[in-house]
C-alpha cells in the first residue's frame, strides 16, 4: 500500500526532473498508433486527436525550456483551434493552417530544446531525452511543411504505390526521418521545386543538428568523464 501511495509522486517527480522524456515517449507512442490506424476511417480525427495532445506536451516542455514561453501558447492555441475545426469540417484551408501552425511551433519548440542543451557545460539525463526529443520535433515539423506543400500544390510528393494520389501523414512522416537522417530510402520522391526546396532545407538541418547538437554533447560527455578519472 506504502507504495501505491507513493506512485503519484514518483511520477510527478519524474516529470519535473525529466519532461523531455515524457514528450519523447509520447511522440514515439504516436508512431505506433499512427500505423495501427493507418488506412481506416476514423485516421483523420485520430491524427488530429494525437496532434492536439502532442502540441499540449510540446508547450510543457518548452515552458521548462530558457525559450520564450507566451510565444508557444501564442502558436498552440490558433493550432489547436483550426485542428478541431478540421475534424468537423474537412477544408484544405484549415488543414494549412493548422498544419502550418504546428510546424512553426516544433521548430520553437527544437529551438528551446537546443537552447536548453546549451545553457551550460553539463550534461544531464533529461538532456540526453532532449536531444532525441530535439530530433523528432525537427522531423514532425518539416513533416507537417511537407503537409502543407502537398494541400497547397498537389502532386509535391510522388510514392511507389498509388503514385497518382496524396502521401499520408504518415508517409510523410516517414520521407522526414529519412531525410533528416540520410537513410536515402527513395520510394517517396518531390516532384515539384518548393517539395524539392523543403526537402533540401531538412537536409541542411538533420548536418546541421549532428555537428553541432550531437557533437557537443558527446564532447562535453567525454570532458566529464575525463574530470570524473582526474
Amino acid at each position: 500500500m506504502a507504495n501505491q501511495d507513493n506512485l503519484p509522486l514518483d511520477w510527478r517527480a519524474l516529470a519535473r526532473t525529466h519532461p523531455s522524456a515524457f514528450l519523447l515517449a509520447a511522440q514515439l507512442l504516436s508512431l505506433v498508433l499512427y500505423a495501427a490506424f493507418d488506412g481506416s476511417s476514423s485516421r483523420r480525427v485520430v491524427l488530429s486527436a494525437l496532434g492536439v495532445v502532442i502540441l499540449i506536451l510540446v508547450v510543457w516542455v518548452i515552458t521548462r525550456s530558457p525559450a520564450i514561453n507566451w510565444i508557444a501558447w501564442v502558436l498552440m492555441a490558433p493550432a489547436i483551434v483550426l485542428s478541431l475545426l478540421f475534424i468537423l469540417f474537412d477544408h484544405p484551408t484549415l488543414l494549412i493552417g493548422s498544419a502550418l501552425l504546428e510546424a512553426v511551433l516544433y521548430f520553437y519548440g527544437a529551438g528551446s530544446m537546443v537552447a536548453y542543451m546549451m545553457k551550460d557545460y553539463r550534461v544531464t539525463t533529461d538532456e540526453l531525452f532532449a536531444a532525441g526529443v530535439t530530433f523528432t520535433l525537427l522531423a514532425w515539423g518539416f513533416a507537417y511543411l511537407y503537409l502543407v506543400c502537398q494541400t497547397w500544390l498537389p502532386g509535391s510528393f510522388v510514392g511507389m504505390t498509388n503514385p497518382g494520389q496524396p502521401r499520408t501523414f504518415l508517409e510523410l512522416l516517414f520521407l522526414s526521418f529519412t531525410n533528416l537522417t540520410a537513410a536515402g530510402l527513395g520510394d517517396i520522391l518531390p516532384v515539384t521545386a518548393p517539395a524539392r526546396v523543403l526537402v533540401m532545407l531538412e537536409q541542411f538541418a538533420g548536418i546541421g543538428y549532428v555537428a553541432v547538437v550531437v557533437s557537443r554533447l558527446i564532447g562535453m560527455t567525454l570532458v566529464q568523464l575525463r574530470d570524473q578519472e582526474s
